[in-house]
């Protein structure tokens, strides 16, 4: 092999003077412009977005309810994934290589599933809570349900998630099993975490198919209740334009909560499924699907301060005022 090869060759090794080095991704220049131009608007779209979230909840009095509290917890969530694990994400994505180490990726991955994991357990409790605030307000549970209990919860998420994601990540229980294809696939520069095929049913039932299942199996109760009472209130004649913006009301919940399930289903169930069935079918699953089906998973984290800022007229009101007052330096008397 001649020198010219040889410097060929490496510029397309993550560490060129290793030769168990792993390859890079070929891709144009102008597509990996693209591919950053792309992640970043996504990053920035929700570290912010979920920062304004955060701070309008923190700042007004007003919205400090149990609910708004469960909202704020979930958007520190999806902020801390944008900013602490998307931008590490982008680059393994883009370029095929984990620079950092194997140390640092597994520190990564473990806040990489702590976030995910959190995020998908606030979103199981928002809807409980909301089950209750809709189709059980007076009952015995719902009243005892104050701002301190809500703490409780949100800490037990918070801890489940860092002790769950951080002893299957550094323990390596997961890829029991897998030892020699591990040893047969790695290299210097990747950045993976094996399922076997036990851990491949466990993780994604403990994690998502039960929350999701409760998600779902309440949202679509919530869903017929708000119908109910919609249709109820459009016959009834008396009330007049007052039953009418009640129905409105009812109609619209029942919208926003159809949109936040399927949006939680459409980007979480693909990368799950793909994570159950992959050990059984001797991981053929690319590489570059993987990676496109972590991101269709972490554009949930970007979706839902864009959910709650178009569909919840109270969070659109908090940031008008906000970016009216802090961003634009316009200050208004009825703020």
């Amino acid at each position: 092999m001649t020198s010219n090869e040889t410097q060929t060759e490496n510029m397309f090794l993550c560490y060129p003077l290793r030769p168990d080095s792993c390859l890079k991704v070929h891709r144009l220049t102008v597509i990996k412009v693209a591919m950053y131009v792309l992640v970043v608007l996504m990053i920035l779209t929700t570290v912010f977005g979920n920062l304004l979230i955060i701070i309008s909840i923190s700042h007004f009095k007003q919205l400090q309810s149990p609910t708004h509290l469960i909202v704020r917890s979930l958007a520190s969530s999806d902020c801390l994934l944008g900013s602490l694990v998307m931008p590490y994400s982008m680059v393994r994505s883009v370029e095929g290589c984990w620079y950092l180490g194997d140390f640092v990726c597994k520190v990564h991955s473990s806040l990489d599933m702590s976030f995910c994991i959190s995020s998908l357990l606030h979103l199981s409790l928002i809807s409980v809570d909301s089950y209750w605030a809709i189709c059980d307000p007076l009952s015995q549970v719902r009243m005892r349900v104050t701002n301190n209990t809500v703490t409780v919860f949100i800490t037990f998420i918070w801890l489940f998630s860092f002790v769950y994601s951080f002893s299957v990540v550094f323990s390596g229980i997961t890829a029991v099993g897998l030892e020699m294809l591990i040893l047969q696939t790695y290299c210097v520069g990747s950045c993976v975490v094996f399922f076997n095929k036990q851990w491949g049913i466990v993780c994604p039932i403990l994690t998502f198919f039960l929350p999701g299942t409760i998600m779902s199996s309440l949202y679509l109760k919530i869903f017929y209740v708000a119908r109910k009472h919609a249709k109820v209130m459009s016959e009834r004649m008396t009330g007049g334009m007052k039953n009418q913006s009640s129905a409105h009301r009812e109609r619209k919940a029942a919208k926003t909560l159809a949109i936040v399930m399927g949006v939680f289903l459409l980007c979480w169930l693909p990368y799950f499924t793909a994570t159950v069935l992959d050990p059984f079918f001797s991981f053929w699953t690319p590489a570059v699907v993987f990676d496109a089906l972590f991101w269709f998973a972490y554009f949930n984290s970007t979706c839902n301060p864009l959910i709650y800022g178009f569909f919840y007229p109270y969070f659109q009101k908090a940031f008008k005022i906000l970016i009216s007052t802090y961003i634009c330096g316009i200050k208004k008397s009825e703020s």
